[in-house]
């Protein structure tokens, strides 16, 4: 089960920017609805056994910028998942502790709250399952659950934020992990000029932006896993680019064939902010992955159903890179400082 927490009372601070049946935007009926289908939620997805609060959000926050949980004491969270990078780090590939890095770029935490379960291969079930795969990982942070444990444990300022966490000077795993997980699923999408357009401001978005929306939702075929307000169905798809021994998803299920090179279909909020793309960061810039989507991708078994040549015109394409760019906020998402009160679902 979960509960929801909600951010009306947040918006003068920062404002907040299913999966949906592609259809054209001709009727207006048809395109109020698929505008409000991307609308920014008013709540944060909480689980029940690991409900928030402003003491444990607060020492999610220490934890996550402190140096501290890595061997060499110079490797944080924030080194991979940076919030001036809008919660990413701008790489191919992430590196942590061994400076050959890791076969995979770091992900943003953007509207993490809203994306489980985790990972490129979604090999996480929830965030509190994420927190010590990277502190462990020997390329990432390299430092064993004991260690950090210890060295949480002398230093007096961590006692007191886990006491008023938590009621008591504990240092645990399960603590660790509910205080990371509770900030990080604090950390949502700020609001973008597509948000102010469709809650109203028509000037908000530029003539080709509009058409690069109906084109994101009919020709192009984008919101088929692209959708809602995070932009992304959380689910995982063979795009067709993927090769070699990294086949995401289909590591887990070895006897799936539609999953194999699958790997999850990441948000678009501030796209414009985290190039490269991909997976593996093989695509330098938007207009690269639009191509590539353009072409169709490796035509083999496990590709989607929805992936095939598009046949866009230049004029589309650009239509459709106009409307990608308004996804990215003002301002690089951060998180909120405070979320007060909750409501069951």
């Amino acid at each position: 089960m979960k509960v929801w927490v909600s951010l009306a009372l947040l918006a003068a601070l920062l404002p907040l920017g299913q999966r949906f049946a592609l259809m054209s935007a001709e009727k207006p009926g048809e395109a109020t609805e698929i505008r409000a289908s991307y609308r920014r939620p008013a709540t944060i997805l909480f689980p029940d056994d690991n409900p928030y609060s402003a003491a444990k959000a607060g020492l999610g926050q220490m934890l996550f910028f402190d140096p501290l949980l890595s061997r060499s004491r110079t490797v944080s969270c924030a080194t991979c998942h940076n919030p001036s990078l809008s919660w990413g780090d701008g790489l191919a590939h992430a590196i942590g502790e061994d400076p050959r890095g890791l076969p995979l770029r770091s992900p943003t935490l953007i509207d993490v709250a809203f994306s489980e379960p985790l990972g490129w291969d979604g090999k996480f079930r929830d965030i509190e399952a994420v927190t010590f795969g990277p502190i462990t990982g020997r390329a990432n942070m390299n430092l064993t659950e004991s260690e950090l444990i210890e060295r949480l444990s002398t230093a007096p300022a961590y006692g007191d934020a886990f006491a008023n966490a938590f009621g008591d000077r504990a240092i645990t795993r399960p603590r660790i992990e509910a205080a990371l997980a509770t900030f990080e699923r604090t950390i949502v999408a700020g609001e973008s000029p597509f948000d102010r357009w469709i809650t109203g401001d028509d000037a908000a978005i530029s003539a080709p932006a509009k058409r690069g929306f109906e084109i994101f939702n009919g020709k192009a075929r984008c919101s088929s896993c692209h959708s809602g307000p995070s932009f992304t169905d959380g689910s995982f798809q063979d795009i067709g680019t993927a090769t070699g021994d990294n086949i995401g998803r289909g590591r887990l299920f070895p006897t799936s064939q539609k999953l194999r090179y699958a790997f999850k279909t990441p948000t678009l909020r501030d796209v414009t902010r985290r190039a490269p793309y991909m997976h593996d960061g093989s695509v330098a810039t938007l207009e690269q992955v639009i191509e590539l989507y353009n072409k169709g991708g490796i035509d083999r078994p496990s590709r989607s159903p929805s992936i095939r040549p598009l046949f866009l015109t230049a004029d589309e394409k650009s239509d459709l890179i106009a409307f990608l760019q308004t996804l990215t906020a003002s301002s690089p998402a951060v998180p909120f400082p405070e979320v007060p009160g909750q409501r069951a679902p």
